[in-house]
């Protein structure tokens, strides 16, 4: 964890990201639309171990484990440290906690005292979303508070969506 911590009576704003450009676009939809200066924002990262996870030498080679982990921790920190610096002006601190994404992002916000969440939607369709589900609608669905999710302008065309101003969001 990195940064400053909450005053009393400070607007908590827990802000949940990844390594996708949809994060990025929630968090600076968030300093462009909700932030407030007195705000203490959290951002929580729920870091995915690729390498190691998808590598067929996990049952076999330990030594080829762990070189794995040590790079996955430091590619972690190195995220970390990007999200921190989106802090820089800002109260704030940087949450990594491993779990799944959906049910770390509900649980944190009760454990910070958080006033809404903030997520970015990766704008998967119809079909992939029902059969997959997302981190978006289990936040949605299990949340206590308010959840805001930004979805990328071109999700919309992206998924064929035609209209005029009304399209236009972040």
């Amino acid at each position: 964890m990195a940064g400053t911590e909450a005053k009393p009576n400070q607007r908590q704003v827990l802000i949940a990201m990844d390594e996708s450009h949809h994060s990025d676009d929630a968090f600076d939809y968030y300093m462009q639309h909700v932030h407030r200066a007195d705000d203490h924002v959290v951002i929580l990262y729920v870091p995915e171990y690729h390498n190691v996870i998808q590598s067929p030498m996990v049952m076999t080679d330990v030594a080829v484990v762990s070189d794995m982990m040590r790079e996955e921790t430091e590619r972690i920190k190195g995220v970390v440290t990007r999200l921190s610096k989106k802090l820089k002006n800002i109260g704030g601190s940087v949450k990594s906690i491993s779990g799944n994404p959906g049910e770390v992002i509900v649980k944190t916000s009760k454990d910070v005292g958080a006033a809404m969440i903030i997520l970015g939607s990766r704008g998967m369709g119809t079909i992939r979303r029902t059969l997959l589900g997302s981190v978006s609608d289990y936040v949605m669905h299990h949340s206590h508070i308010p959840v805001l999710v930004c979805k990328h302008p071109d999700v919309h065309k992206h998924h064929g969506h035609k209209g005029g101003d009304s399209d236009k969001q972040h």
